[in-house]
């Protein structure tokens, strides 16, 4: 996926007049020398990371080489972590500066433009003191209007949009993108990382969104776009509004999104389908009804079955996120899941480890409880929800292994699963392309459960 935060702010500060390049570490394996020929050749005042809890640790390693590079360089981070973070990373990585918690737009714009006697000035940024101490100085009162923003500012983001194809079988065509529309979530489920934008939930209108996918098909010929709002049709208005401007005058594009059950109705779907909707990713998360109550408001999985039988009745695929490992998940739990997931419809469905992100509630109540909830291993660089560093009460590491594995072999060896994946050969050519070029990558995932390609 592209970095649609970073190249946001990078479209953002280059319309204020902050002259600014775009690095990305993911996409491309050479980066530690791409940084250190920038920093040489343009020896910027600063210097801005973005990162998970996985890769902070990478990034601070990245931090540590920009200074030895360029020893006047100033460090900025900003992301999710150190957003629940804040004062902890000041105190414990030196090399680190400053730090914008939540959104970055205007907090990154401020910083760099304020002298640095004033920056204590600079709202929602943690720096030290006069004493050396790491402060915060409050969270920015006033949000972002989205439609005020200008696109994002792909052209920066080298090799796009062929180094940001999505996951194979999720597209019918390419070239393909990812495209952010909205921010934030209201709900206050338990394993989400809210430190960003709280639960605060803000949009883009169903113009600047029709203008946004304009011009993503006119500059970069772009003809699938994945949605990647946590709530795309939670104001359905402006879903509607966007749908009916797409059919009176057609982009030549489909696109995905993922919705929360309870904001789907037949009417909208049917309006999505006619628009180019092709696939909605719905978050069940469990099978279990008891376990999705304590983590989640309205845990009604009669009500999830029912919307996926009215997305599927519409003409749009179903893809299904779930996680295993949460707080209280027990075998029978497991099982229960894996029945209720292959009694439903669903064309296609992730499976995560449950991890427990700083920012999220869970997390505070995973520490504060010790080991009666279970056991965590908080080993930030394996916290990509691909390995378990939480271990439920009862449960032991390598049966939940186990059981992952089983639950995805399970899926693909039902008849209908394989014979839908058959079907990708005209509804998705181009994924199978890909799958072929890369089978023998896949084939090590497979017997490894691990990912390929991660850096040390």
């Amino acid at each position: 996926m592209p970095p649609l935060g970073l190249a946001s702010i990078s479209a953002y500060l280059t319309s204020r007049g902050l002259a600014n390049d775009i690095i990305d570490c993911y996409a491309h394996p050479d980066s530690d020398e791409l940084i250190i020929a920038h920093l040489l050749r343009e020896r910027p005042a600063f210097i801005g990371f973005s990162c998970t809890t996985s890769s902070f640790f990478d990034g601070e390693r990245l931090a540590r080489l920009a200074k030895s590079t360029l020893p006047g360089v100033q460090v900025v981070f900003g992301g999710v972590h150190v957003s629940a973070m804040q004062e902890k990373v000041l105190e414990e990585y030196p090399v680190i500066d400053y730090v914008v918690v939540g959104e970055g737009e205007e907090t990154l714009r401020e910083l760099l433009a304020t002298p640095a006697g004033q920056r204590d000035a600079v709202a929602s940024v943690v720096l030290r003191g006069a004493d050396g101490r790491p402060f915060f100085t409050g969270r920015r009162k006033e949000l972002l209007d989205l439609d005020t923003l200008p696109f994002p500012d792909y052209a920066k983001l080298a090799g796009y949009p062929q180094a940001y194809t999505l996951p194979i079988f999720n597209y019918p065509k390419a070239p393909n993108a990812s495209c952010l529309s909205s921010r934030g979530c209201p709900y206050a489920c338990s394993y989400c990382d809210r430190s960003v934008f709280k639960r605060s939930f803000r949009y883009n209108s169903a113009d600047y969104l029709y203008r946004h996918l304009s011009f993503l098909r006119k500059t970069y010929d772009i003809r699938h776009v994945n949605f990647y709002d946590d709530q795309f049709t939670f104001n359905r208005q402006r879903v509607a509004d966007f749908c009916r401007m797409v059919m009176d005058a057609p982009l030549g594009m489909t696109f995905n999104c993922a919705a929360r059950a309870e904001h789907l109705d037949f009417e909208l779907l049917i309006l999505m389908k006619s628009a180019g909707c092709w696939m909605i990713s719905l978050g069940i998360e469990t099978g279990d009804e008891e376990l999705l109550a304590a983590h989640r408001q309205n845990p009604d999985l009669v009500m999830m079955r029912e919307k996926i039988a009215l997305i599927k009745k519409a003409g749009i695929r179903v893809k299904g996120l779930l996680m295993m490992g949460l707080p209280g998940e027990t075998e029978a739990s497991i099982k229960k899941s894996q029945k209720y997931v292959y009694s439903l419809p669903i064309d296609d469905f992730n499976l995560a480890k449950f991890t427990p992100f700083p920012g999220s509630p869970v997390y505070r109540q995973i520490k504060e409880a010790g080991t009666s909830m279970g056991t965590f291993h908080e080993d930030w660089e394996k916290m990509d929800c691909m390995q378990f560093q939480f271990i439920p009460k009862g449960m032991e590491l390598a049966r939940m292994e186990e059981l992952f594995v089983d639950f995805y072999r399970a899926h693909f060896q039902r008849p209908r699963v394989m014979w839908s994946y058959v079907a990708m050969l005209w509804k998705s050519p181009d994924s199978w392309l890909r799958f072929l070029r890369h089978l023998p990558s896949f084939i090590r995932f497979t017997s490894t459960n691990k990912r390929i390609g991660k850096g040390k």
